[in-house]
């Protein structure tokens, strides 16, 4: 990555994830999409600590903390892993797939610990098949919010390092 484009990464990835500090709908944030980009664009270490960090850091202005909290960040974590596989695509059908694998696997996990941690359900197979069921209008509203966030995400990415790169061409010719 250019060490001028890298800032556009960084900020991208901590303006989107302070973005569910503005109102919005259930479960329609930019955290999701962050984190894939993260682990898309960023490069080491980084790309699994900035989605955390703004994860660690507004937790406690939107709600605080539960005993799901680590499975939440953990999920996460997993999206920015999926969005390794991404580093070398700037391909829309790899991105939009990748972006539904991590909804999945955060509806899937999520709702893991809301069964296992949680008093509503009961602690049976039963009980945990009743919790994804109940869980299904979050998780489309999960996919349609990290659907959006991340084409938003993904694309301002791709338009501001071309116009960067644009600009350093008509600079250098």
């Amino acid at each position: 990555m250019q060490k001028n484009i890298r800032p556009i990464a960084v900020a991208l990835t901590i303006l989107s994830a302070l973005g569910r500090l503005l109102p919005h709908p259930p479960n329609i944030t930019p955290v999701g999409a962050s984190s894939l980009f993260a682990g898309a664009r960023l490069n080491g270490w980084m790309a699994y600590l900035l989605p955390i960090l703004v994860m660690a850091v507004t937790d406690p202005l939107v709600g605080g903390y539960t005993r799901s909290t680590p499975i939440i960040y953990l999920a996460f974590l997993i999206s920015v892993w999926i969005g390794r596989r991404l580093r070398n695509s700037d391909s829309p059908l790899r991105i939009g797939g990748a972006c539904l694998l991590s909804s999945v696997q955060f509806f899937l996990l999520t709702n893991f610990a809301t069964w296992m941690f949680g008093t509503f359900y009961a602690k049976t197979l039963a009980g945990l098949a009743t919790c994804y069921i109940a869980g299904l209008p979050f998780f489309g509203y999960t996919a349609l919010g990290d659907l959006f966030f991340t084409a938003t995400i993904f694309g301002l990415y791709a338009l501001l390092t071309r116009t960067i790169a644009q600009s350093e061409r008509t600079v250098h010719a």
